[in-house]
């Protein structure tokens, strides 16, 4: 195996610390006892995140986010799933065409996106409703979860589907037994990205959301344009803590190389 060389390790480590510096400097600043932003020069105080109470907004945001990206990132997957399969295993006119169609939500701006959504859903009655909402995410997650997810199907040995069909398998059965756990490190994978892009949207959901259902950055856009406080900043350290969590269960249980790389296990 070739060794990165001196260069290219310096490179990494200015890469590595660059990425994680701004998240390293939120949560310390998170920590302030100050009332304001600064970094901890007196002490550390939880403060902050004891004020994270005092704002029942930031609470029922963060749940409006959590089920809209679980919602919105299930329902792509369930287009996303044959869709993929399609894609994979056949070739028909227009495939390419079609798969351009299901990925050309990725070269529009959010923006664009916003202001249509916008424009739609209050013509057709349905503006500032979760419904919007979850319309308007399933389309913009959908091709994170369709590439994941075609990339798995591509990859698959179709002679195991073959040798199940040789030895009686129905549709369903064939799909439940033999594909679908073939896939599922794509199908997890895209799940979690879907989920992680729908989640994290600012620029479009901005233009949907109303009061009663803001998801959690867009509360956190709101409230810095009235305050200057580094309350934001301790929710922001919340919601790292919980994503570090989740990652490090999900590599307990199941393994992040196998949800990422789709590799199996190496010990058997």
């Amino acid at each position: 195996m070739r060794r990165n060389g001196p260069l290219a390790l310096i490179f990494h480590t200015i890469f590595v610390i660059v990425m994680v510096a701004p998240i390293l400097v939120v949560c310390l600043v998170a920590f302030t006892p100050e009332g304001f932003l600064s970094l901890p020069t007196n002490g550390f105080s939880l403060r902050w995140f004891r004020e994270i109470g005092n704002y029942p907004e930031f609470i029922h945001a963060f749940w409006v986010s959590l089920g809209l990206g679980a919602l919105s990132s299930f329902v792509a997957l369930l287009f996303a799933v044959p869709a993929a399969l399609a894609i994979a295993r056949h070739r028909f006119r227009g495939r390419d065409a079609l798969a351009a169609l299901f990925l050309s939500p990725l070269m529009i701006p959010h923006v664009v996106l916003g202001i249509a959504f916008l424009r739609f859903f209050t013509s057709a009655g349905l503006g500032g409703s979760f419904a919007a909402l979850i319309i308007a995410h399933v389309i913009i997650v959908f091709p994170f979860a369709l590439r994941l997810t075609l990339a798995a199907a591509t990859g698959m040995d179709r002679t195991v589907e073959m040798a199940a069909v040789s030895l009686g398998a129905g549709g369903w059965t064939l799909f439940r037994r033999v594909t679908l756990p073939l896939i599922l490190p794509g199908v997890i994978s895209g799940w979690a990205l879907a989920f992680i892009q729908s989640f994290d949207d600012l620029t479009m959901t901005v233009f949907l959301a109303a009061p009663g259902t803001e998801t959690l950055p867009v509360r956190m856009f709101l409230y810095i344009q009235d305050n200057i406080d580094p309350l934001v900043t301790s929710v922001s350290a919340c919601v790292i803590a919980v994503t570090m969590t989740a990652l490090i269960a999900l590599d307990r249980f199941y393994g992040l190389d196998r949800v990422l790389a789709g590799k199996g296990d190496t010990g058997r």
